[in-house]
């Protein structure tokens, strides 16, 4: 250390860049190199120790690194490079309390040392401790007395009444918030008050305690003016709603309505305000003036008549009044006109924008199922696009489209006869390649092209066609055509969406995941979009390919969570108070997401199953997923659905759909079977630890079985609820409805007795049982079954693909997978057992005979068990042959038409029509193929797994 400290720092730092550079260009290698050449010649560098453990981290030699950091932690460093260096490598392995620990004795060595309070204020706000917080922030203050010090200790307070362990009572949350406002109160008197951000945090810590009042004055007086000019105007509308002065609110969306006559957010605020003003007025007169509704048209039709440039704004504002107005029983109609003239108007205007369909949709749940019908059919004829006619340019294109979505979404398509439909899917379709050979050529390579919507509308109408007649044949005539769409136009993400969903439809892993990575998702898309490929995966048949999905899925979650902690630092660092907030309840979402989780639990469950190494390396692996039986680490009742279901875009009857609902049940349900994967990795865990947790885990003696049986009731229990709870699988009407959870497969399936006898198992092995033989011959009948079943599925799926190979598919491989799934997990159960068993008998010294015989049934010996286990394994190793032959027999999914039979219905150009039907043909016998041999793969590391 007292070389480290005498040592001249120019050349301290000169003899470390090796190191550094080494590091960030990521040649760990070199950086240990650099970094144990550095020690030879100065042994006492502490920063160099400190950057070898972090070299050696990066190497994956964790035991060498820790002890080498522990030895350097133990030193109580005080310089910066040292604990820089520290901190990084406790960042990396999240042990963010261990930061805490170095500042903290840091600081005890230089008290009033600015930079390490402000390092050990940080560590405290990763590790979200507001009263160290606090306290650290005022001790920062007295010894360096700025602004930003002050208040840090204000946030800190603020997120002690709400975010704290005692936010949840209400008497202590005003307490808290209370001493905020006095501090503040304080430095405003004293003139302290700077910058806008503090004026921000105290308009903040106002709001929260509902003082709208004294937040108004705040924010219209000198002071707010001149910190804080640029407050947003929502800050006005909130707080004037809060307060109910709607004359001002209406007076001042006006104003603003005048500058900026496009904002649809301000003329839903102007209305509402309108509405409220006639509240105000029960006779709809003040004064001998308009009543508010009359002088809002007044205004809407003043900014629709100057405006140069239409624009889209005042003529929603328009339709969204009268849709007011007849929800309130007012005379919508003598006030502003006809509804339909006024939507037509809009149609004639903007038809040829995308968004119009989704802006006239807004209005459509107002009116009557007829009227709405009504409706569609003038569009249509305002469109100038008849069944003899094509769309002449680009404008009429997309006004035809808009027009056959909204009459689509008004129920126009749901009772018109099979082959109409089939009529109308061929018009689609020769519309889709008449805009595309017209109007779609020289597109850029990230341009949608202006037809593709045709063949979107066409695979909907397909898939209810499809339904209706419980068939494949039409719904993949759809998939050729979208992938058709998706060559003609590789940045269709709506395609892409579509294919997708089909391709997980029939059960085709292969092409699903294509189209996944074709997607591209990135960063916090993998959260919000991931859902529609890894929410599927589980249980299709292909559990070593989905563990790179998942992987590539909780890496995201993994990096953006350290980084996450780091944007809250920053937020303090820069006194950015408007954006704490934010960042925080972004944090809670992403750790809580259900995604997250769920991918979480999937992945283990696929190491557990796909485990193929000699029983120490399976047991290595086992011990590194770090699995605690007795812990449930999931908050239950925190978790966040995080999902974008909007990202599939869909014009499905308006009367039929009821988005909320659908996310509700799906939420729920992907809960339940999160609850049930989730349990029977931690039962299976309880399983493995009762005979090989004693070196692995602290834990007193009998708790093993006690936290076993705790989970047994538990398991047995959530089943039991899951039949009273009594879910409906989801509604599959239309082809943009998610897909059927796996809640009714769990259930059907017999996983909840064959764990439940599983663990009766392992009890009666340990204490030896007298009934164990009959636990044995218990558990060996749920393998046959669970092999029969296995095989049965097979043997249905090879029959039914004489009439129809892919409707059913998806179900059949999930029924073989979750087979596979519950005899390969019993295989690694059996291989634990059986090798504590042969360890044990190996080194059981002999005792003495024992001559008093106690009465009552004696424990059966290990000899016995030895034997019993042996028997069991044997018969599961010709339970997995017989799995292995049915899927070695087990046929690839047959189409329902012969291909010819397809190219002749496609019509699309005869040089791609062979080569696109027989692509996404082989596809599917791909997938198959690949599938089948990862299943035949993993039998035989099952078989040879008990085969000793």
């Amino acid at each position: 250390m007292a070389q480290q400290q005498g040592m001249d720092s120019a050349l301290f730092e000169r003899r470390l860049r090796p190191v550094y550079d080494n590091l960030e260009v990521g040649n760990n290698r070199k950086a240990l190199q650099e970094s144990e050449k550095l020690l030879r010649k100065h042994p006492n560098l502490l920063c160099a120790r400190a950057l070898k453990g972090l070299s050696l981290l990066r190497l994956g030699r964790y035991d060498e690194s820790h002890g080498c950091l522990q030895t350097v932690a133990e030193e109580k460093p005080t310089d910066d490079s040292t604990l820089q260096v520290l901190s990084f490598c406790y960042r990396e392995m999240e042990q963010l309390d261990k930061i805490v620990e170095l500042y903290q004795h840091a600081v005890k060595q230089n008290p009033g040392n600015e930079e390490l309070l402000a390092h050990l204020f940080i560590s405290h706000v990763r590790v979200e401790d507001y009263k160290a917080q606090q306290a650290v922030a005022l001790q920062l203050y007295k010894a360096q007395p700025k602004n930003a010090y002050y208040f840090w200790s204000v946030i800190s307070v603020v997120f002690q009444g709400i975010r704290g362990p005692e936010s949840a009572l209400p008497e202590k949350r005003k307490i808290y918030l209370g001493l905020a406002q006095r501090m503040v109160d304080k430095h405003i008197k004293e003139g302290k008050m700077e910058t806008e951000q503090e004026a921000f945090l105290y308009l903040h810590i106002l709001k929260l305690q509902n003082k709208y009042q004294e937040a108004w004055e705040f924010l219209t007086g000198e002071l707010c003016a001149k910190l804080y000019p640029g407050a947003p105007v929502s800050m006005k509308f909130e707080l004037l709603k809060e307060l109910g002065n709607w004359r001002e609110l209406n007076e001042l969306l006006q104003q603003l309505l005048d500058a900026d006559r496009d904002r649809w957010d301000f003329y839903k605020e102007y209305i509402q305000s309108s509405f409220e003003l006639l509240k105000l007025t029960p006779q709809g007169v003040e004064n001998g003036d308009k009543d508010s509704l009359a002088r809002c048209q007044e205004f809407l039709q003043r900014i629709i008549d100057s405006s140069e440039r239409k624009k889209r704004g005042p003529y929603l504002a328009r339709l969204e009044l009268h849709q007011r107005m007849r929800a309130e029983q007012l005379p919508a109609e003598k006030l502003i006109g006809d509804f339909d003239e006024m939507v037509i108007e809009y149609f004639r205007l903007f038809g040829d924008k995308s968004c119009c369909t989704h802006d006239i949709a807004l209005f459509l749940p107002s009116i009557s199922m007829n009227q709405r019908q009504a409706l569609a059919s003038k569009l249509l004829l305002e469109s100038g696009v008849t069944s003899t006619s094509l769309p002449k340019n680009k404008e009429q294109l997309q006004k035809h489209l808009c027009a056959l979505q909204i009459s689509r979404m008004c129920g126009s398509h749901m009772d018109l006869p099979a082959d109409h439909l089939l009529a109308f899917y061929t018009a689609l379709k020769l519309h889709y390649e008449h805009g595309r050979t017209t109007f779609g050529k020289k597109l850029l390579a990230t341009e949608m092209g202006p037809s593709d919507a045709y063949a979107l509308l066409a695979a909907n109408v397909m898939y209810d066609l499809s339904r209706r007649e419980n068939k494949s044949d039409h719904l993949f005539e759809a998939l050729c055509l979208l992938q058709y769409v998706l060559r003609n136009s590789t940045s269709n993400f709506h395609v892409k969406l579509l294919s997708l969903k089909i391709y997980h439809l029939f059960g085709c892993q292969v092409g699903a995941q294509e189209m996944y990575e074709y997607l591209d998702i990135k960063q916090i898309q993998l959260d919000s979009m991931g859902y529609v490929h890894c929410q599927l995966l589980a249980l299709g048949g292909r559990f070593s390919g989905n563990r790179n999905v998942y992987d590539a899925t909780l890496k995201f979650f993994t990096n953006s969570y350290k980084e996450r902690l780091e944007y809250i630092a920053l937020t303090y660092r820069f006194c950015t108070f408007s954006k704490m907030e934010e960042f925080m309840n972004f944090k809670e979402r992403l750790t809580n997401s259900l995604q997250y989780v769920a991918c979480s639990v999937e992945a283990q469950i696929c190491d557990l199953v796909s485990c193929y190494g000699n029983i120490t390396q399976n047991l290595s692996a086992y011990v590194a997923m770090s699995i605690e039986p007795a812990e449930d680490r999931i908050a239950w009742h925190e978790l966040s659905d995080n999902r974008d279901l909007g990202a599939i875009i869909r014009w499905d009857p308006l009367h039929e759909v009821d988005a909320a609902e659908e996310r509700r049940e799906s939420f729920d349900q992907e809960v339940e079977v999160l609850q049930v994967r989730s349990l029977m990795l931690r039962l299976f865990a309880s399983f493995i630890d009762l005979y090989h947790g004693a070196g692995l885990k602290d834990s007193p003696a009998g708790a093993e079985t006690a936290t076993l049986e705790l989970l047994r009731e538990s398991w047995t229990g959530l089943f039991q609820r899951l039949r009273v709870m009594n879910y409906k699988p989801l509604a599959q009407k239309f082809l943009v409805n998610l897909l059927p959870t796996r809640l009714h497969l769990l259930l059907d399936m017999p996983y909840e007795r064959f764990f439940d006898d599983l663990a009766q198992l392992v009890l009666d092995l340990q204490s030896g049982s007298a009934k164990l033989a009959e636990q044995c011959k218990r558990v060996g009948d749920n393998v046959i079954a669970t092999m029969e079943l296995c095989v049965q599925t097979i043997n249905e799926s090879n029959e039914s693909n004489g009439i129809d190979g892919l409707w059913k598919r998806r179900g059949q491989q999930q029924k073989v997978a979750a087979s596979l799934e519950m005899l390969s997990l019993y295989a690694f159960l059996l291989s634990v057992l059986n090798d504590k068993l042969q360890v044990s008998s190996k080194t059981k010294t002999k005792k003495k005979p024992v001559e008093n015989k106690v009465d009552g049934p004696q424990p059966i010996s290990e000899k016995e068990r030895s034997q019993m286990l042996q028997e069991l394994m044997r018969q599961l190793k010709h339970k997995f042959e017989a799995c292995d032959t049915a899927i070695r027999s087990w046929k690839a999914p047959v189409l329902p038409r012969d291909l010819s039979s397809f190219m002749s219905d496609m019509s699309l150009k005869p040089e791609v029509e062979a080569t696109l039907i027989g692509d996404v043909s082989a596809t599917f016998k791909d997938s198959h193929e690949l599938m089948v041999t990862e299943l035949r793969n993993l039998l035989k590391d099952k078989i040879r797994m008990v085969a000793k």
